[in-house]
């Protein structure tokens, strides 16, 4: 086929400028929660998270400016593996771990339940201002099957 008629995808600022991996729009209630004053005017609202665990992206918006993981004002899950999956209650990796080893779901349950109470703050505590149970679920399920360890 000629290259003429083949269209080249289209490179949108919703894409990291570091790895290249789709972002996750977030609002300026997720941005306050994790970055300074100063940070905050150096990046325009709304923004988006890179999702990828490798990037050292936390941060960027449509003009390719970033704000790194490592310059957050705590560690996020997932560029960070040990910080909790579930920001609102602390859920971490190594719980997820515990309930697969005793074949329970004990831990899991009860975050997942504590989730669909209006002590949820994912919108605020979330890294990328989303309800986390999509994350814990994924995690248990490579858990179980011997690949998230």
């Amino acid at each position: 086929m000629n290259k003429a008629f083949v269209r080249e995808p289209d490179h949108t600022a919703d894409y990291c400028p570091r790895c290249g991996s789709k972002g996750e729009p977030v609002g300026g209630t997720t941005l306050k929660t994790h970055l300074t004053d100063v940070q905050l005017g150096r990046i325009t609202d709304p923004a988006n998270f890179c999702p990828s665990p490798q990037c050292p992206v936390a941060y960027f918006d449509g003009f390719e400016r970033v704000v790194l993981a490592a310059d957050l004002q705590r560690p996020v899950y997932p560029k960070d593996p040990n910080a909790p999956i579930c920001a609102c209650f602390g859920l971490t990796r190594t719980e997820i771990e515990q309930d697969v080893r005793e074949g329970v779901v004990t831990r899991i349950k009860a975050v997942l339940e504590k989730a669909k109470s209006p002590a949820a703050r994912c919108t605020q505590l979330a890294a990328n201002g989303r309800p986390c149970l999509a994350s814990v679920q994924k995690y248990y399920m490579q858990c179980r099957a011997g690949v998230g360890r």
